[in-house]
């Protein structure tokens, strides 16, 4: 390139000098001068003319102006500039092309946002499941599409790690899974799932489990009553028939107590029980809870240490804390051995109020965490068999605290016992009890 660019100048000087003698032969060298000057002037403007209107119409040719020298160097280099952009264009609108009509195969529905929620592009699914029109809609705020506050909520929140469900604005009987995803400059990639089916099956299986642990309530309660009559006059039974009482009432026992919990269970699951928020004593309630749980120890002489803070007053329903709370106390006392230590603190601080439940027992496998608030699901079977366990407390556990905006952390390991802490926002802690929230 600097070889060509000496040889141009070179070839400019020389037409310059030729100009220039032809006037010293006529007798005006400045003339020849300057007629040599303008004619190189007007072959540069005429140049720069032919550049301009390539430039602005490229798709005029599809190749480049001819010329020589210089210019006809800048007019090939270009026009191979120009080339490898439409190439390329040509490569990324394929690719582009190739994304969106496999986005709009997918049967969920994809919506890309900018940060302010402005709607910038949606598949088919999209339009279908949330009624979006690619003739109006384009460039619309996407919460005046979805009127739902919890919508606006989740999207102004930006902690996308859990899905949100909601009901399709344009079909309300079809029920919307949707989780957000951030790209690019703060742009959001919305991706709304159908699970009408799922919310369908849950619901039957609400249904059912409610419905049947309300009509085995009657029948148990009378097969109850017989056995505590013959558990009265056992006495005068044969001794086998003693023992057949006995386990018949331990287990008659134990099903009242799976049947309460399932009807508990399914009515917060359904919000049948209304959450009525007043100010709960948290100190009493520990401690009255803490009484029952010693009564429970009995014989295995459990020591059961509380440290309660100063600031234990909470908004949240009384009944479904003591629920939940019993249900954690409770269980660090059946699976601690005996003479065990259990330390039940509360206390609080920047993020909120916290309940902890720490035993000194024999713990769990950290493989099992994550499924302990299934319910029915069981890290050893033949400990509930012990104990008598429903395997639904830390269910009940679970939607109590999802209840009060609460959270529940379960940190153990085998061999070093377990410890289970309930959080819960600073908003529902208050400093001096009042009537109502």
């Amino acid at each position: 390139m600097q070889h060509n660019w000496s040889r141009y100048l070179r070839l400019i000087i020389a037409l310059l000098v030729a100009f220039f003698v032809v006037g010293l032969w006529v007798g005006y060298p400045l003339m020849g001068l300057t007629i040599g000057l303008t004619v190189y002037l007007v072959w540069t403007l005429l140049q720069l003319r032919r550049l301009h209107h390539w430039l602005h119409h490229p798709d005029d040719s599809d190749e480049a102006p001819g010329s020589i020298g210089l210019w006809g160097e800048i007019f090939d280099g270009l026009h191979r500039m120009h080339q490898t952009h439409q190439r390329s264009r040509d490569l990324l609108q394929t690719r582009i092309n190739r994304v969106q009509e496999s986005t709009n195969a997918m049967r969920d529905g994809v919506i890309m946002t900018d940060a302010e929620g402005a709607m910038e592009w949606w598949n088919w699914s999209a339009e279908y499941l949330l009624g979006f029109r690619r003739d109006t809609d384009r460039g619309q705020p996407i919460h005046n599409l979805i009127r739902s506050p919890a919508f606006k909520t989740y999207f102004d929140a930006r902690d996308y790690r859990e899905p949100m469900d909601l009901k399709s604005p344009a079909k309300p009987h079809i029920h919307l899974q949707v989780q957000i995803s951030l790209f690019g400059d703060d742009d959001r990639l919305i991706v709304a799932k159908d699970v009408t089916r799922l919310f369908q099956l849950e619901q039957m299986r609400r249904d059912f489990v409610s419905n049947v642990s309300h009509e085995m309530r009657t029948p148990l309660t009378v097969i109850s009553g017989y056995l505590e009559t013959l558990s009265d006059n056992a006495d005068d039974a044969p001794p086998r028939w003693r023992r057949a009482i006995g386990t018949m009432t331990q287990q008659a026992e134990r099903m009242e107590a799976l049947i309460t919990d399932l009807i508990l269970l399914a009515k917060l699951e359904t919000g049948e029980q209304h959450v009525d928020d007043r100010v709960t004593d948290i100190d009493a309630l520990i401690r009255y809870i803490c009484r029952d749980a010693q009564a429970v120890s009995g014989e295995g002489q459990h020591v059961i240490e509380t440290d309660i803070g100063e600031r234990h007053f909470l908004f949240g329903d009384e009944n479904q804390l003591r629920s939940a709370f019993s249900n954690i106390i409770f269980n660090a006392v059946k699976y601690t051995p005996a003479g065990g230590n259990i330390k039940v603190k509360w206390h609080t601080d920047r993020e909120g109020a916290h309940l902890s439940v720490k035993d000194s027992g024999i713990g769990i496998d950290p493989i099992h965490i994550p499924r302990l608030t299934e319910r029915f699901y069981r890290a050893d079977p033949s400990r509930h068999q012990q104990t008598g366990g429903t395997g639904l407390g830390l269910a009940i556990v679970k939607h109590v605290l999802l209840n009060h905006d609460g959270t529940l952390e379960i940190n153990s390991h085998p061999g070093d016992g377990s410890e289970f802490v309930c959080h819960f926002p600073r908003s529902r802690i208050t400093e001096a009890p009042i009537e109502t929230a």
